[in-house]
């Protein structure tokens, strides 16, 4: 008896085929949202409780959040070839914008950081932090890497103008947070270990500098405070005292939802914004806190692995640079709040309080989710 084999009509195989499922059509990477999904849904919670049971403030960051995930949607069904395109004419743009907040900018705190058009305020430094790592990857890509010494110096011309022109803002946190997603295109690239060593030694010694003519009083006392916030208990030192006493005191239990003392009887300041983490510790203990860094790390790692998969040197730049960029965020953010860094205004990323924060790193995973999609063979 003859063998019997039981197959699909080739027309059907063919059909089946050609035929993606939709998450794939609509460029989505499925475990990278899910964990967005449950980080800004766990923002919404602590937020609520940070912001005194503040549902308005809860319903404005809900709208944020809508806002940046359909960017984030758009932006991943962008190809890469027109991320690259683009990236001069977005640094022109981003340049400009830098410029008009230094003419016509809209001052807040003694800042003047925003712009203001058609009642819509937003930070242009914000979107650089977007825009400089996008220019220097296309500007490296296509080039020989490892970068020679003058492409070196020609990408760090790019990262010097738009850090310098927001250092004067001031806001010398974002102005730190662009240098480094743009090093970080960098490192990516391969650069050698000579440039790093050297950048080393070029910090330290512009250390002595820097301090004496480069920072102003109020940033020189921030440094100070870190190593000793009790010289100023009622000034200066008050905020990192207040968020120390909320995170020791929540234990490994917490001492609830909506039971934060220090935020509701205003000892901590900024606590819906970038002190929200100890409001969490307060509330959640410990355990509160593993439960974001365990979200975080899975985050994380999905970015490196996104960009090791990557198919083009432009994309496996990128991702690298997003990825340690939000690195960058929880680490500066917790740093200082446990008082280990200088209180620079650094939000904690889709947690802390925001409207351009917020935008921004949604469509910095927008990008993340077109270089994926890339890596899977699905052309735009």
């Amino acid at each position: 008896m003859a063998d019997y084999v039981r197959q699909l009509p080739n027309q059907g195989s063919r059909d089946m085929a050609r035929r993606p499922s939709t998450v794939r059509r609509l460029h989505i990477d499925v475990p990278l949202l899910v964990l967005i999904l449950l980080l800004t849904a766990y923002g919404l919670t602590v937020l609520y409780s940070a912001s005194g049971e503040n549902m308005n403030a809860v319903v404005r960051q809900g709208r944020y959040f809508a806002l940046g995930y359909l960017i984030m949607l758009l932006g991943a069904q962008v190809s890469l070839a027109r991320y690259a395109r683009w990236a001069p004419w977005l640094y022109g743009i981003g340049i400009a914008t830098l410029l008009a907040v230094v003419f016509v900018g809209v001052g807040a705190k003694g800042a003047q950081r925003w712009l203001e058009i058609g009642g819509l305020r937003f930070q242009p430094s914000e979107i650089m932090k977007l825009v400089v790592p996008l220019v220097i990857a296309a500007f490296l890509a296509g080039r020989a890497l490892p970068p020679r010494f003058h492409i070196v110096i020609a990408a760090l011309a790019l990262l010097v103008v738009p850090a310098g022109l927001i250092v004067i803002q001031p806001d010398l946190g974002t102005s730190l947070l662009i240098a480094a997603s743009g090093l970080f295109v960098l490192f990516m690239a391969g650069i050698g270990w000579r440039y790093i060593f050297g950048a080393i030694v070029l910090a330290i010694a512009s250390a002595w500098p820097v301090w004496h003519y480069g920072l102003k009083n109020y940033q020189k006392q921030r440094i100070l405070t870190m190593f000793d916030p009790d010289s100023d208990k009622l000034g200066a030192g008050w905020n990192i005292i207040q968020s120390k006493t909320a995170i020791g005191s929540g234990g490994w239990e917490g001492k609830g939802w909506l039971q934060s003392t220090q935020s509701r009887l205003d000892f901590l300041p900024e606590s819906h914004t970038d002190f929200i983490i100890a409001v969490l510790a307060e509330e959640q203990g410990l355990r509160g806190i593993l439960l974001l860094l365990g979200i975080y790390v899975l985050i994380l790692l999905r970015g490196f692995w996104i960009g090791m998969r990557a198919q083009s040197r432009f994309g496996r730049m990128m991702a690298g640079s997003l990825t340690l960029t939000f690195f960058v965020y929880i680490f500066v953010n917790m740093g200082m709040v446990a008082g280990l860094l200088p209180v620079v205004g650094v939000p904690l990323p889709l947690v802390s309080a925001g409207g351009t924060s917020v935008v921004t790193l949604l469509a910095g995973f927008g990008m993340l989710m077109a270089i994926s999609t890339e890596q899977q063979g699905v052309s735009t």
